[in-house]
């Protein structure tokens, strides 16, 4: 425990006081106007007194326990939401004690109603509470709390610093989605904004064989049933419920760009979390592969509920790196683990100058699997491309949105141009898409 000494307003009003009489003392010396002796006397006696009170509260202060203190707070957070923490506190002093507290949040983490007041009774307990808002995901250490303790002569004040360890995680802001669980699915995405399509044709999984009926297409008939029973027998299939989605997100730096309180990166998680929860709901499988972080992480995909959670456990303290992204040594990393045909997501954030290498990535990839490309495409884009213009400087900003807006639809087309679809969304509007995407596919029977 640290502690750090420092006078109080009433020892420094005294002071204050003394040292004026002492001038005023002084300077009627110096005019030639008689001074008694006892006035001096009286002022070096109490200022002596002063004094020896000063260091003996001091002692005393020094030597006066701390409260006890608790930190409660939640284990886990959501990014950018407000979350309450209380302190809890008692002492074992005979007297009641006026306390100011402050808590020291790790950084990262925002606070306020911060520092507080509070007056312990002996023999009570005490308690308040501030709020926590995460700007940040990760692993949070809380290490210590700052109290400023009053001596009992009130001429000191002690501040100290308990040790009061304590740990959280941040998460995506994934909370809201919980809601979502007690309503049906079809009424919680109609809510969100998806789109679900009608199915088109038959699915592509056997289910069972039955007798022909009226309706059914010649391509139906089992023919080798049919011989055995001497009956038309038809093949009837359903939606294949065993499908899997990898999402292979792109960690680089390009992700680093901010919209508002979110970075690209962190819509990016929100939109696969949100994507996941749906698809899982649904029966299907669901992954994540990272390219260009600091270290690689790789989740195989796995069908279930508890698959949402190893998600979150997963990618709650990733971050983006400096690195560019990599798409050839990702793509050939992930068709080495995934062997099973899946719809892989790539999420990004596009360039011209990945004309070639993405390119050549996504055809590789999409031998193998269903291949979607998302490219997050920064608000402002908008913003300058529908900006009325009046000077030269904002006709040079335009020309220079309208340039990189076209070279990046390039590329986009060209990718279409050999059957890899691609979404360019903005990043509050990533998950909504992706929803809305993996439903028609599915409905439609060609993930």
């Amino acid at each position: 425990m640290k502690q750090l000494l420092k006078p109080s307003r009433s020892l420094l009003g005294i002071l204050t006081a003394l040292l004026g009489l002492a001038v005023l003392l002084g300077s009627l010396s110096a005019l030639g106007i008689a001074v008694p002796a006892k006035a001096r006397t009286a002022l070096v006696t109490v200022l002596i007194a002063v004094l020896l009170l000063g260091l003996l509260d001091a002692v005393w202060l020094a030597r006066r326990p701390s409260p006890r203190l608790q930190r409660q707070m939640p284990g886990s957070l959501a990014l950018g939401r407000w979350s309450e923490v209380r302190l809890e506190l008692e002492h074992d002093a005979t007297i009641a004690l006026t306390i100011s507290l402050f808590d020291h949040a790790p950084v990262g983490l925002e606070t306020e109603y911060l520092p507080q007041t509070l007056t312990l009774h002996p023999g009570q307990r005490g308690g308040l509470g501030y709020r926590l808002r995460p700007v940040k995901r990760g692993l949070f250490q809380f290490e210590r709390c700052e109290i400023t303790l009053p001596s009992p002569l009130r001429l000191w004040q002690a501040r100290r610093y308990l040790t009061v360890p304590g740990t959280t995680r941040v998460y995506p802001d994934f909370a809201r989605l919980y809601g979502g669980q007690l309503l049906a699915v079809d009424n919680w995405l109609s809510q969100i904004g998806v789109r679900q399509r009608p199915r088109r044709g038959l699915g592509l999984e056997f289910h069972q064989l039955r007798e022909f009926r009226e309706g059914d297409s010649l391509r139906q008939i089992d023919w080798k049933a049919t011989a055995r029973q001497r009956t038309p027998i038809a093949r009837e299939y359903q939606d294949e419920r065993d499908q899997q989605i990898v999402f292979l997100l792109d960690c680089g730096r390009r992700m680093r760009s901010q919209d508002g309180d979110l970075s690209h990166f962190d819509h990016a998680l929100n939109a696969c979390l949100l994507l996941s929860y749906v698809a899982l709901r649904q029966g299907d499988a669901v992954g994540l592969c990272t390219l260009a972080a600091e270290q690689r992480r790789y989740l195989a995909p796995v069908k279930g509920q508890s698959q949402l959670n190893r998600l979150l456990n997963g990618v709650y303290d990733l971050e983006c790196s400096q690195r560019p992204a990599d798409y050839s040594q990702a793509v050939r990393e992930l068709l080495v683990r995934q062997k099973r045909r899946a719809l892989v997501v790539l999420i990004t954030n596009l360039r011209d100058e990945d004309d070639e290498e993405l390119l050549a990535a996504a055809k590789q990839l999409g031998r193998q699997h269903r291949v979607l490309v998302a490219s997050l495409r920064e608000d402002v884009l908008d913003s300058l491309r529908q900006k009325t213009v009046q000077t030269a400087e904002e006709a040079l900003s335009y020309c220079a949105t309208i340039g990189f807006l076209n070279a990046r639809a390039g590329l986009h087309e060209r990718l279409g141009a050999h059957g890899i679809p691609v979404l360019d969304v903005r990043p509050g509007e990533l998950g909504p898409q992706l929803v809305s995407r993996y439903l028609s596919w599915k409905k439609a029977g060609t993930l």
